[in-house]
């Protein structure tokens, strides 16, 4: 499966309705990666349109903060790229990791320090020490959070060793690469959703496939 499940588009067109009727019908695995669009999943979607509401259902049906694109990017940055202050809240009120560092080292605090967004950078500074607080106390209890992407484990060290320069230059020469992302999908009729893919740029600066 290639393409986009219906998910996938009802969360990337904000459709909250949408994606509680297909959740409650099971029709899709809230946690599948669509490689044609970095491996992202439903949530890292919902959470780049700032969707709050649809965050917190698509956890609460079983979808995974921690998994990653394929650079590492969570929900958290994806929020935190677009400057979405509720989603971050609601992502940290769920316990969600949002500290973790991608590929190339840097933190949801991080994307939002590069995009200005202080309001974000704020919030994280303080979320990042509780969040870390909760994993400890967690762990003490035998009840690890669930913060390990296991597929995103195993291709880490081949992407780290087919771009070693990456690790040196960051997000800032992934940014000077091209403008903001900016998501061009619209909500058509629902009656027949049309795919995302034809309606939005192939990749954007903050999760582009890892090519020189």
């Amino acid at each position: 499966m290639a393409d986009m499940t219906e998910l996938h588009q009802a969360a990337a067109l904000g459709d909250y309705d949408l994606v509680s009727e297909i959740l409650k019908k099971g029709l899709h695995d809230p946690n599948y990666k669509d490689i044609d669009w970095n491996d992202r999943t439903a949530l890292h979607w919902a959470a780049a349109k700032g969707q709050s509401d649809t965050v917190r259902l698509l956890i609460e049906y079983g979808a995974r903060p921690c998994l990653r694109t394929d650079i590492g990017w969570t929900p958290a940055h994806f929020a935190a790229e677009s400057g979405k202050l509720s989603v971050l809240r609601t992502l940290h009120s769920l316990h969600a990791p949002i500290d973790t560092p991608d590929l190339y080292g840097d933190t949801a605090r991080r994307i939002a320090q590069i995009y200005g967004h202080k309001d974000c950078v704020k919030f994280l500074e303080t979320a990042e020490v509780e969040c870390n607080d909760y994993r400890v106390t967690e762990e003490l209890k035998g009840e690890p959070m669930d913060e390990v992407d296991k597929d995103w484990e195993s291709k880490k060290r081949e992407l780290q060793e087919a771009q070693p320069s990456n690790k040196k230059h960051g997000v800032k020469e992934r940014n000077e690469r091209g403008p903001k992302q900016q998501l061009l999908i619209q909500q058509p009729a629902r009656s027949g959703i049309k795919s995302a893919k034809s309606m939005a740029p192939k990749c954007t600066p903050g999760q582009q496939k890892i090519n020189p």
